[in-house]
């Protein structure tokens, strides 16, 4: 069975979502209208996931959609937003229903689990590509914006780093692991990542900048001492790497996933030294480790990393859609 465009919206896009009363219309006119709170800004983020590019033509609708809302409330966290309502775009080849209801049903798991509305979008004919807009509110001069990290301040990663990059090359049959427990649990990190949304709010007034580990964290480090025109000091022995990669894994396949490979989705932020404390009292609040791995430095003394307190040479890399 198919169905048309305006009932594919009305069928499975159209739901009955938590009241937001900053929102003055939402689906089924030419434009949805939103009010900003006095003294809020608006953030906004959008990404768009292509087949074959973003995600493996294979994968589940579930998982498509988790994703497709994970990777933009990452973003957000990355500015401390709080986020509050989102458009979808939806180009599919065919109208399946059996697609369209698990790809919905997971999709609004995901956006009530952060209390996001969806307040308009479109649907289009053609391969399979999703992008999505979503919009988050934060007080005035709160955002944690790359351009603000300062010298001497601290540089800290939630979580750890690799295991979304492991889920990737098992997925690609690049690794084999016996264990299945491990295999389904490192393949779950690449398609179920974790916006770090509350971290990220919780930040907002004691960190200096910030930014989501998505490329790389050479490459995202890399985007916040270009923006602060700062240097920095990263210590490799500190990089927050998880028991299961370490037994299961060579040290340089999983030292070379933290440093380039992405998609772990953690936060990467700065914060100044006389913050720790106030730091140190939110990471009690949250189950996610915060782990220093170095510090900000003037800009003239470059980008360095030591490893057992030697210099190592490195080619930075990171993903890059046209490289």
């Amino acid at each position: 069975m198919k169905c048309n465009e305006f009932e594919i919206i009305l069928r499975y896009f159209q739901r009955n979502q938590k009241k937001d009363f900053n929102e003055i219309k939402g689906i089924g006119d030419d434009s949805a209208l939103i009010k900003i709170p006095k003294h809020n800004i608006l953030a906004i983020s959008t990404d768009t996931l292509v087949e074959n590019t973003h995600f493996f033509k294979n994968i589940s609708p579930k998982d498509l959609a988790y994703k497709t809302v994970a990777v933009n409330l990452s973003d957000l966290a990355a500015m401390g937003a709080d986020p509050k309502w989102t458009t979808l775009s939806i180009t599919m080849p065919n109208s399946d229903i059996i697609w369209l209801e698990k790809f919905s049903n997971s999709f609004f798991n995901i956006l009530n689990k952060y209390n996001v509305r969806l307040i308009g979008g479109d649907t289009n004919r053609g391969p399979l590509s999703i992008t999505l807009s979503i919009y988050g509110l934060l007080e005035e001069n709160t955002a944690l914006l790359r351009s603000n990290a300062n010298t001497g301040d601290l540089i800290y990663v939630t979580g750890n780093l690799g295991e979304s990059a492991a889920g990737l090359f098992l997925i690609k049959n690049k690794f084999f692991i016996k264990n299945l427990n491990i295999q389904n649990y490192l393949i779950k990190k690449h398609l179920n990542p974790t916006p770090r949304v509350f971290e990220g709010i919780a930040l907002r007034k004691i960190a200096s900048a910030a930014i989501d580990i998505s490329d790389g964290l050479l490459s995202d480090l890399g985007h916040i001492l270009s923006s602060s025109q700062c240097g920095a000091n990263i210590n490799l022995n500190k990089i927050p790497i998880s028991k299961i990669l370490i037994d299961n894994f060579t040290h340089q396949n999983y030292l070379d996933w933290a440093l380039n490979i992405g998609e772990d989705y953690e936060l990467c932020f700065t914060i100044a030294k006389k913050n720790i404390e106030k730091l140190n009292l939110i990471k009690k609040n949250f189950s996610v480790n915060f782990t220093c791995i170095g510090r900000i430095t003037p800009i003239e003394q470059g980008f360095n990393l030591f490893y057992n307190k030697k210099k190592i040479f490195f080619k930075k890399k990171g993903f890059d859609h046209f490289n």
